[in-house]
């Protein structure tokens, strides 16, 4: 038989109030929380969990379904790389979340699981379901009612999940395993469809390298004076993902024509505090994001994102030349950057992705 779950996240304000949950179906569910943590930390204890709540269980296989590539990243390409080196990133930074790694290491060992990435916000019952109920946990956290915990999970004589007990220890098993900085957390909530799939058991999992990080984004460096877009490129070999998607607090630009939004978004993107924040460049770079850098390199989403939290760089100041709307749900924006190192001429793809403006292509060239 295979546990087919869907294990999603939610901060509210990421970081903030937060919550997490795993679902199976109405009788076979649960979620818990932490006053403050981030969507990240709300993603990966509800897979911890997941594991732990299926221990009885290890002969069966494990279908997780998931709308964060960080979370299928990290525990299916980069936690073997990380534990060779320590728990420490390539640049010898400590590997964010630690804690929460570590013990999904430890939970997945002799079990066999799929990570199946789904769309957020895209309909998917299960995914739905689980979002909703980590949603609900971090907003009672943030009001500072009882979360509803659910039956948990368990099997009857026939090995199908039953309605369960409700004597679960979660919360105290989240709290155990979240970081100290974040022992309180608050998930968003995520849909899904679509299907890329990492799979593994534990065994063969552990020994095998995370050489599956997108191979062009490692060892490459731009010469002196020539700066990215979002901050000067660095070495690295496992860019970190965070792909869920906030929900745009961009209510005062709801009145305003697409180019004005996605102007002012190009200048949010401009700003170090921006780039070096993992959930808001997230947000507003498209999964399909790539980048022709002023260095010739292409960047993809995944490298750009490393590389920014990484180096955010300084200000840059933009001098705006045009913003084209090409389509319904497209916008050029072409504009002069300028920074400490010179100036540089560049063009933005924006679209609009459901209700959110994302950047889709950008290109840089610098000024003579």
């Amino acid at each position: 038989m295979t546990i087919t779950a869907a294990a999603d996240g939610s901060a509210l304000g990421n970081p903030g109030p937060a919550g997490w949950a795993w679902y199976v179906n109405d009788d076979c569910w649960r979620a818990g929380g932490w006053p403050h943590g981030t969507n990240n930390q709300g993603e990966l204890m509800a897979v911890l969990d997941l594991f732990r709540a299926t221990a009885h269980v290890p002969g069966e296989d494990l279908l997780i379904l998931c709308d964060s590539q960080y979370v299928i990243n990290a525990v299916t390409k980069w936690m073997p790389g990380w534990k060779r080196k320590g728990w420490r990133k390539a640049d010898g930074k400590p590997v964010l979340n630690v804690d929460l790694l570590k013990d999904i290491d430890q939970a997945l060992v002799g079990r066999k699981y799929t990570f199946e990435w789904v769309r957020g916000h895209a309909g998917h019952e299960l995914n739905e379901a689980a979002d909703d109920r980590a949603r609900a946990a971090a907003t009672a956290y943030q009001q500072g009612v009882a979360v509803r915990q659910g039956p948990g999970f368990g099997t009857t004589a026939d090995g199908t999940p039953p309605a369960a007990s409700s004597g679960s220890t979660a919360p105290q098993e989240a709290r155990q395993a979240a970081p100290q900085a974040a022992r309180q957390a608050a998930p968003q909530a995520s849909r899904a469809l679509q299907t890329p799939v990492s799979q593994g058991s534990a065994p063969q999992q552990a020994e095998r390298p995370a050489q599956s990080t997108a191979p062009s984004t490692a060892q490459s460096t731009a010469p002196s004076g020539q700066q990215e877009l979002f901050g000067a490129p660095g070495t690295f070999d496992e860019p970190d993902l965070f792909s869920e998607l906030e929900d745009e607090p961009a209510a005062a630009l709801a009145e305003s024509s697409p180019e004005a939004v996605v102007e002012s978004l190009e200048r949010e993107l401009l700003q170090p505090e921006t780039r070096a924040d993992l959930g808001r460049t997230a947000v507003l770079l498209h999964p399909d994001f790539t980048e022709i850098g002023s260095s010739g390199r292409i960047w993809t989403r995944d490298a750009m994102m490393m590389a920014l939290e990484d180096n955010p760089g300084g200000p840059v100041e933009l001098e705006l030349l045009g913003a084209d709307r090409l389509g319904e749900k497209t916008v050029l924006l072409t504009y002069r950057s300028h920074t400490r190192e010179g100036s540089a001429l560049r063009s933005s793809l924006w679209v609009l992705d459901g209700a959110q403006w994302r950047l889709r292509f950008h290109q840089g060239t610098p000024e003579a």
